[in-house]
C-alpha cells in the first residue's frame, strides 16, 4: 500500500512540474482577469457558449469514448502516402497579389488589399504539449516560420494546441505586427514574450478598426478552450474580416449553432467562408461540425465560396484521414456550394470566383 501511495505521489509531482513548462501558457490574472469578469459571456468562473453545449452528445460517456480511442481498430486515420504539397515563395509575392495559401489543418496565410495575415499557425509538426504524441502527416511540413514574410496581423481563434502552437508563436514574435485573439489568450502570449502593446484581445460582438478600410468583427463560436486541466478560462472566437474589397469569415473551431445565421444576416453575403471540417464525431457534435452542418453553416453565412479546413494534417478523431473532404464533396453534389480545396502551398486567387481545384485526396492512400 505504501509503495502504491509513493508511486501516486511521484506521478502527481511529475505531472505538476511538467505542466509548469511554458508550452502550457498562463492563466489570466490581475487586470486581464478583471476585464474577463466583466464579460457577459463569463459566468461562474468560466466562459460559456451562447447555448447549452455539452462536451459529449447525449448517450455517450468519457470512459466509453476513451476506451474506443485506445482499443478500437480505426482504419486509415493516418495516410500511407505522403500528403501532396507545393512550395509557394511567400516572400516573393507582390503586395498587389490577393492570395490565400493553406499549410494544412487550420493554418493559412492571407494577403489581401496590401495586408499580410496569418491564422492559427502550427509549424512545429506536433499538435500536443507532449513531444511526438500528435505528429503531422508525412508531407505536410513544407513550411516554417522562416518561409513567411513580415506579418501585419496574426489571428488566433482559440488557445488549443492545434491552433496556438508555442514553438511557432515564439519564433513569429519578431516578425508579427499585431495579434488579434479572444479575451484571456493574451496571458499566454505575454508569457511567451509578446509585448502587451501588440495584443488585441476582444469579446464577442466587438468591432476592431485595424487599418484604413480594414475592419474586424468578432463573432461567437461554439467550442471551448484550455491548455491544461483548466477549461474555458479564455475565449474562443470567429472573425469577420471586412476588407475594402472582400468579406472573409474565419470560423475557428465550432459546432453548428445560430451564430452562423446571425453573422450571415448581419454581414452577408460573405465572399469566402473558412470553416472547420474535420476531427469530428457524432459523439462530440456540439463542439465540431459534421460535414452536412458545414454546408448548412456556409449557406447560413450566405457565403459565395467555402474553404473547408481542420483536416489533412493531424489525426485527432476516429474517422479516416480523407473522410472530411470526401463526405463534404459528396454531400455538396446536391448543394452546389463553390468549394476551395487546394493542396498545401497552392495559391488560391481570392478574386477568381471560377478557379478550379483538383480533388487531390482521391490519389492518396
Amino acid at each position: 500500500m505504501f509503495s502504491f501511495f509513493l508511486i501516486f505521489v511521484l506521478l502527481v509531482a511529475v505531472i505538476f512540474f511538467y505542466m509548469q513548462r511554458p508550452e502550457f501558457g498562463a492563466s489570466p490574472s490581475a487586470r486581464r482577469l478583471e476585464q474577463i469578469r466583466k464579460s457577459q459571456n463569463y459566468k461562474d468562473g468560466k466562459f460559456v457558449n451562447q447555448h447549452f453545449t455539452p462536451a459529449l452528445t447525449e448517450g455517450y460517456s468519457y470512459p466509453g469514448v476513451l476506451y474506443e480511442f485506445i482499443f478500437s481498430k480505426r482504419e486509415r486515420r493516418v495516410p500511407v502516402d505522403n500528403i501532396p504539397s507545393v512550395k509557394t515563395d511567400l516572400k516573393a509575392l507582390e503586395l498587389t497579389e490577393d492570395v490565400l495559401v493553406w499549410f494544412g489543418h487550420s493554418s493559412y496565410f492571407l494577403q489581401l488589399d496590401g495586408k499580410r495575415i496569418l491564422v492559427d499557425p502550427v509549424f512545429s509538426g506536433n499538435a500536443s504539449p507532449l513531444p511526438g504524441s500528435n505528429k503531422a502527416f508525412e508531407g505536410t511540413e513544407r513550411y516554417s516560420v522562416d518561409d513567411l514574410p513580415e506579418i501585419d496581423y496574426l489571428f488566433i481563434s482559440h488557445d488549443h494546441y492545434d491552433h496556438a502552437d508555442y514553438e511557432t508563436l515564439i519564433k513569429l514574435n519578431a516578425k508579427t505586427g499585431r495579434v488579434i485573439c479572444g479575451l484571456g489568450v493574451g496571458e499566454h502570449l505575454e508569457r511567451w514574450g509578446f509585448a502587451a502593446s501588440k495584443i488585441v484581445e476582444r469579446d464577442w460582438y466587438e468591432k476592431v478598426e485595424l487599418d484604413s478600410g480594414f475592419v474586424v468583427h468578432t463573432v461567437p463560436a461554439r467550442h471551448f478552450s484550455g491548455r491544461g486541466f483548466t477549461r474555458n478560462n479564455t475565449l474562443w472566437l470567429s472573425f469577420l474580416l471586412q476588407f475594402p474589397s472582400l468579406k472573409i469569415f474565419i470560423g475557428g473551431d465550432s459546432g453548428y449553432d445560430t451564430h452562423f445565421a446571425e453573422a450571415g444576416n448581419k454581414f452577408g453575403p460573405i465572399d469566402l467562408a473558412i470553416l472547420e471540417n474535420g476531427q469530428y464525431d457524432i459523439k462530440w457534435k456540439y463542439i465540431h461540425m459534421l460535414p452536412d452542418e458545414v454546408l448548412k453553416a456556409a449557406k447560413d453565412l450566405k457565403a459565395k465560396r467555402l474553404f473547408p479546413v481542420h483536416s489533412s494534417k493531424f489525426a485527432m478523431a476516429n474517422h479516416a484521414w480523407d473522410e472530411p473532404l470526401k463526405k463534404l464533396t459528396e454531400l455538396n453534389e446536391n448543394q452546389n456550394v463553390p468549394l476551395i480545396t487546394p493542396v498545401i502551398g497552392e495559391q488560391v486567387n481570392l478574386r477568381a470566383q471560377d478557379q478550379q481545384f483538383k480533388q487531390w485526396w482521391r490519389d492518396v492512400k
